[in-house]
């Protein structure tokens, strides 16, 4: 091979090395699978897909939801954690998925912190404590008053164990001082039913499937547990008025799979700041009472070691075992 000849080539694959070096850190065009830890038309396939519309533009590239319910988010989370290609893998996972479920089933063999890249908190949703219109409260104090007088003689109805709202439940009674019967269902749809037919005297759950009940007078709101008003909630009273610092939310955070470049992660969670502008986003999120968050990867960061804190300490008050 000639001189000249060589040489072109040497330069040549010294392109090709810095190309697959920008790719690297910048992530390629190839299309990005978002997995999701949920069905098709739940809350965080909803978030997903408006969040993937939003962001494959700004990155340059496709943005492909990728349902995968099953076993508390085990499913999910284990997939993206194993994937062939992890530079071009996301997980949007929520709340319980990421603080509760490493907790209290066995088989999920995986921690948030080491073993993916943590992008950005995308959204969040508070709960909402709500009561039975017989049951006599007006507002959250008049349950805590009635609580303490009378310990372990109302029952408090949840969704499910070990979700988000049973343990908000637990949280509450241990910032008020109170004991309640804390019963968890099946679902939301059975909390639902055992609340407006007196079988339980107070329920919590998100916002979305309690606010219509609310708005048509079927169930009394009690406290939202966010700390500050948020619009389309107004007129509804904040727990934090009753028991200060009861600030509990659902959320949904991005992550990235694990040895993603720096540079890389900060182009995504730039592109999801971006997104949470979009008053079309916004707008979508609200109808069904979630909020978008946003900020850095540091304070997505510190955020989610805060969240594993205190849903740790709310799951051995409880007193719940890994299954």
């Amino acid at each position: 091979m000639g001189k000249t000849r060589w040489t072109h080539v040497v330069r040549v694959m010294a392109l090709g090395a810095l190309v697959a070096t920008a790719q690297a850190q910048t992530g390629s065009s190839a299309p990005l699978t978002l997995v999701v830890p949920s069905q098709a038309g739940s809350a965080p396939d909803i978030v997903a897909r408006l969040l993937a519309d939003e962001l494959g533009p700004r990155l340059g590239q496709t943005v492909v939801v990728d349902n995968r319910p099953g076993a508390g988010g085990i499913v999910a989370t284990m997939a993206a954690k194993t994937a062939a290609h992890p530079a071009n893998t996301l997980l949007l996972a929520q709340a319980a998925v990421v603080t509760l479920t490493p907790l209290l089933y066995r088989a999920a063999k995986y921690d948030m912190q080491q073993d993916f890249e943590t992008v950005a908190v995308v959204a969040d949703t508070p709960m909402l404590f709500v009561a039975n219109p017989k049951a006599g409260f007006k507002t959250l104090a008049d349950l805590l008053a009635k609580a303490k007088a009378s310990p372990d003689d109302i029952t408090l109805g949840s969704p499910s164990r070990g979700s988000v709202p049973h343990l908000a439940g637990e949280l509450l009674e241990q910032a008020a001082g109170v004991q309640l019967r804390n019963v968890p269902m099946g679902s939301s749809g059975q909390a639902i039913q055992s609340v407006m037919g007196g079988d339980t005297q107070v329920s919590v759950d998100g916002i979305a499937p309690l606010l219509p009940l609310v708005k048509a007078g079927r169930l009394v709101p009690l406290g939202v547990t966010s700390s500050r008003v948020l619009p389309g909630l107004e007129g509804l009273p904040l727990a934090k008025d009753a028991v200060p610092g009861l600030n509990i939310s659902g959320w949904f955070m991005l992550f990235a799979g694990k040895g993603t470049p720096a540079v890389r992660v900060q182009k995504l969670n730039d592109a999801v700041n971006a997104a949470l502008q979009s008053p079309a986003l916004v707008q979508r999120l609200r109808t069904a009472a979630t909020y978008p968050v946003g900020g850095s990867v540091a304070e997505a960061r510190q955020f989610l070691a805060q969240e594993q804190k205190l849903w740790a300490q709310a799951v051995q008050r409880a007193g719940l075992k890994a299954e």
